[in-house]
């Protein structure tokens, strides 16, 4: 049987890889890098598989850091309810949670 944390990791993943199952949002400090670095940004992204048990203790893969042209960036994964108003109630549940992944330079964390 699949745990929780399985379920949310693999839904976790589906954002993050293939853009299913959530939003998706980037902070102004990305957007003020053009077209072409979103384009490589949320491909290291996607590819991002260096989660150990320092960055990801939880096992849910809801945030990491990419470098690109020498920039750093993190992704972070929030679960909210259907309506974004609060957080999600189990956010192993696709049909009570919408997932935002934030994309955002280092230094605005």
């Amino acid at each position: 049987m699949t745990s929780e944390r399985d379920r949310v990791r693999a839904l976790n993943d589906e954002l993050r890889k293939h853009h299913r199952g959530g939003r998706i949002v980037i902070t102004r400090g990305v957007q003020a890098l053009g077209a072409d670095a979103i384009l490589k940004i949320d491909q290291a992204i996607a590819a991002f598989d260096a989660f150990t048990a320092d960055n990801d203790p939880y096992g849910e893969h809801d945030f990491g850091a990419v470098t690109v042209d020498g920039q750093v960036i993190f992704f972070k994964i929030d679960y909210y309810d259907a309506d974004l108003l609060h957080l999600s109630p189990d956010p192993a549940n696709p049909a009570l949670t919408c997932r935002v992944m934030t994309i955002m330079l280092a230094d605005e964390y």
